[in-house]
């Protein structure tokens, strides 16, 4: 029987074979006891791996035709398209194929033991309701093929409604998973793939799944959590639904033994319960590193509920993995690598690429003059990040912090050295051959679960020491906690990255007097340097005495350059910001009363000037502060954006007319008028 890498599965033969043998009512087993063939073969013909012989393929649509598993009326162009997917050597014979079409008639099969026969003729959706946007690109998936098997069977004939995948870091649950949403889609009326990895709230979540479930979603939703998921349960059993979970282990407070959640998601386990406990048509798909122990007195060999251990990949599972890597090696290093990386999918990917640039792919060579590291993921994530260029350690320290999948025109902007598009894109190509990011829909990029977790406790034992020695470098490189982030990114960012950082200061330098004390000093310290090289240096510092003290009152903030500071409810009484650069940064009102406004011709920047003298530029039509400056000594009296919407002119009753740089807010040109300035325009060439 042929094997074939992953880059000849044939998975439109796949599919239609998938839906042939649900439409006939037969789990792979009972397939393959009726045409005479092992289980595996026929869970290696709906992988796309191999194609049936002739003989064993006539039987299997005479098997079809007997169900009726064909379109009515359309039963000759069906098979016809079959025989042709599946690569036969000899053509069809139309002369069989005629006379099946006139014989053919129904046979009643009997349903397999423990399933009831209204689940027999489980028929593909006509349209399916389908978003896999955070899914994870499977077009390279490989092996996995009795799981992938065993899973099918589960969720479309025995018709589960609750499945858990479980396995250690980077053994390969969120693409499994994937690659189940993919495949059996045309099963299910609706299909939607959500990660918990940012823990968004469980009533949000709920909402989310209700809105999407619904013909007509809900003008508004229950306040009660519990009502909100029998809403969802309802939806559930009206559709026959696939509900894919990921990184359920996000949500579990870690190190605890009883798998209790994190404080404020105790919802989840309550979610999950009724999930599981719930009769209803639809099927949860979970991924999670720990089993909840919402569902362990519910699991059982023919229970709804149940659960699948993933184990490494064998040797020839990562031959095909790593196909694309240019390795050479005799078998037996083959199979000394899979079991060495105990055939972890991350851990092979990574250190594939450390063969190819110190070994020549030599594989042999590798074991026998390498280093041989696996306790986990860590260790080779360890190794393999200690080798990576500044540039490349930065863009993935970023996609940590941002946690979310992200394109590159959003990540640009945001890095604090400017770089070249073409060397983020030539960082991000070596990143990918690293396999250290993924590839998500839409040419957006982001980090498996086990590295953006080594990341973020890298970085925090990296910004302690430098701001333990007063030598601050990442810190400006990187926000710790992003103005711009959505709600609940900004609250995991800071739960994961600034209260954990406050732990290890107050380890080094002891009570919080000390540890505010160190961070004044840094203040005082980047004030000595140039607004560029601030970077993100005082944002984070504010960052962290905003946590250590709740508030900012009475601080001296002056001559800072602050971007990205998320100051929304923040007692700033008595603060002094005076020639402090506010750049991108959330606030909760104005400073003083505005006199005068301007919208740039595009719409995307707003401009306001104040009494005072402050001038406030937001861009994303009005919904981020982006500059904030002392602009003159006396009221700003008007305003107006040039023709490009690139630069600013601002007037004031100081008979001061200025020229300001959108980008950088630094002031081009300066004129005076010798009387107060009430009006300006630019012309329409902007000359």
């Amino acid at each position: 029987m042929k094997r074939h890498v992953y880059r000849e599965r044939d998975y439109a033969f796949a599919q239609l074979v998938l839906t042939l043998r649900t439409a006939i009512g037969l789990t792979q087993t009972g397939l393959a006891e009726r045409l005479g063939a092992s289980r595996r073969a026929v869970a290696e013909w709906e992988g796309g791996l191999s194609y049936p012989k002739a003989e064993r393929l006539k039987e299997l649509i005479t098997l079809g035709m007997h169900q009726q598993a064909f379109a009515a009326g359309r039963e000759e162009e069906e098979i016809r398209a079959l025989w042709k997917a599946a690569h036969q050597k000899v053509l069809l014979d139309d002369a069989w194929l005629r006379d099946l079409l006139a014989s053919a008639r129904p046979v009643q099969l009997s349903p397999p033991a423990g399933m009831p026969a209204a689940h027999e003729g489980v028929e593909p959706a006509a349209f399916t309701h389908v978003n896999l946007v955070e899914a994870l690109d499977v077009s390279h998936f490989a092996g996995r093929e009795v799981e992938v098997a065993e899973l099918s069977e589960w969720i479309v004939q025995e018709r589960c409604r609750l499945v858990t995948l479980l396995g250690m870091g980077g053994i390969g649950k969120s693409m499994l998973a994937s690659y189940l949403g993919s495949r059996l889609a045309p099963q299910f009326e609706a299909v939607l793939w959500r990660s918990v990895r940012d823990a968004p709230s469980c009533e949000e979540l709920v909402a989310d799944c209700i809105t999407f479930f619904s013909e007509t979603p809900p003008a508004d939703f229950p306040t009660s959590l519990e009502q909100r998921i029998t809403q969802l349960v309802a939806r559930l059993q009206a559709s026959r639904c696939l509900l894919v979970l990921d990184n359920l282990e996000t949500l579990l407070a870690s190190g605890d033994p009883e798998g209790n959640y994190l404080p404020g998601y105790e919802g989840y386990g309550r979610l999950i319960e009724r999930l599981a406990e719930s009769v209803h048509q639809s099927c949860v798909l979970l991924t999670s590193r720990e089993r909840p122990r919402e569902i362990e007195a519910l699991e059982g060999t023919r229970s709804p509920v149940r659960s699948l251990r993933l184990l490494g990949v064998d040797d020839q599972t990562a031959q095909e993995l790593l196909s694309d890597r240019g390795l050479s090696g005799t078998p037996a290093a083959w199979q000394r690598l899979a079991a060495s990386y105990a055939g972890n999918p991350l851990a092979l990917k990574i250190v594939a690429q450390a063969i190819t640039d110190l070994f020549s792919g030599d594989l042999d060579r590798f074991l026998q003059e390498g280093e041989l590291i696996f306790n986990g993921v860590r260790p080779v994530l360890r190794q393999q990040v200690g080798r990576l260029s500044p540039l490349e350690h930065l863009l993935l320290t970023w996609f940590a912090v941002l946690r979310e999948w992200t394109k590159l025109d959003t990540l640009s902007p945001i890095l604090h050295s400017r770089v070249l598009r073409s060397q983020v894109l030539e960082a991000l190509e070596a990143l990918s051959r690293r396999s250290l990011v993924e590839r998500g829909q839409q040419a957006s990029f982001g980090l498996q679960s086990v590295v953006m977790e080594y990341l973020i406790d890298e970085l925090g034992e990296r910004l302690a020491e430098e701001i333990v020695l007063g030598e601050p470098q990442q810190l400006h490189q990187v926000a710790l906690a992003q103005a711009q982030a959505k709600h609940y990114v900004r609250e995991i960012q800071v739960r994961l990255l600034v209260f954990p950082l406050l732990e290890r200061l107050r380890a080094e330098l002891g009570a919080n007097a000390q540890v505010e004390a160190h961070l004044l000093r840094l203040l005082a310290q980047f004030r000595m340097e140039d607004a560029v090289t601030q970077g993100y240096g005082p944002a984070n510092v504010i960052t962290l005495l905003k946590a250590l003290r709740g508030h900012l009152r009475g601080l001296d903030l002056s001559q800072l350059a602050i971007r990205g500071a998320y100051l929304q409810g923040v007692e700033l009484q008595d603060a002094n910001l005076a020639e402090s650069l506010l750049q991108e940064c959330v606030l909760t009102e104005s400073f003083d009363a505005i006199w005068s406004v301007a919208i740039s011709s595009p719409g995307q920047y707003w401009a306001a000037g104040s009494r005072r003298g402050e001038v406030r530029v937001w861009k994303e039509r009005g919904r981020l502060l982006h500059l904030a400056w002392q602009a003159h000594t006396d009221v700003v009296s008007t305003l107006a954006f040039s023709p490009d919407g690139s630069t600013l002119a601002s007037g004031s009753w100081d008979g001061t007319l200025k020229l300001w740089n959108l980008q950088s807010g630094a002031l081009l040109w300066r004129g005076r008028h010798t009387n107060t300035i009430s009006c300006l325009a630019f012309s329409p060439d902007g000359r």
